[in-house]
């Protein structure tokens, strides 16, 4: 049987670096890491996004099974014996708890990514393919949510922060943050708290 793949899971507002910092990370890291990310799918073309444009299809009923999906195909992958790296926003705490208790189990290193609010605004607008506000709107909610076992600033260089992450990664411990979040009772997620049962 092939051994189940281990996980960096980087979690950070639109525009904080999150490639950026995954792709420094999958340069360095010792082993063949595969990075992986919504972004990737989007821009492959796996979208129907012309019938998205033209409004024949609403993203907005596609979007929960999507993001249901991929949550799925990073247990598949890792279930293949992938080593990943993943960028993702954990949008609500329902959806960070669905995650953890999905990946529970498997070697996940979960990261958070900050950035002031002021640098997300300016690279949202510098890069010119996000819609304006969405740094904004993450950057409010996205790790209030969430435990970590590293957190980094999305200001300081990206080969500086991925020498640090892995040095962190190399001496993880159990349990892992997404172990913890996977026993937070969902009553509690609902209203706000975030306390195991």
């Amino acid at each position: 049987m092939t051994a189940a793949g281990r996980i960096i899971l980087i979690n950070g507002a639109s525009s904080a670096g999150k490639t950026t910092l995954a792709r420094a990370v999958q340069a360095k890291i010792d082993g063949p890491f595969l990075h992986y990310s919504i972004d990737h799918l989007r821009d492959s073309g796996v979208l129907p996004s012309g019938r998205l444009k033209t409004r024949e299809f609403r993203w907005a009923q596609m979007r929960e099974a999507f993001f249901d999906g991929f949550e799925r195909s990073v247990v598949g992958f890792a279930a293949g014996g992938n080593d990943l790296i993943v960028d993702h926003i954990m949008e609500s705490r329902a959806w960070a708890v669905r995650f953890a208790r999905r990946l529970a189990g498997l070697d996940v290193f979960f990261v958070g990514l900050r950035c002031p609010v002021e640098e997300l605004e300016r690279r949202e607008r510098a890069r010119g393919d996000r819609p304006l506000g969405d740094a904004r709107r993450d950057h409010q909610t996205v790790h209030g949510y969430c435990l970590y076992d590293a957190e980094f600033d999305g200001t300081v260089q990206a080969d500086a922060n991925a020498e640090r992450l892995i040095a962190l990664w190399l001496a993880r411990l159990r349990p892992s943050a997404i172990e913890k979040m996977a026993m937070w009772d969902l009553d509690n997620v609902a209203r706000g708290e975030t306390r195991g049962a």
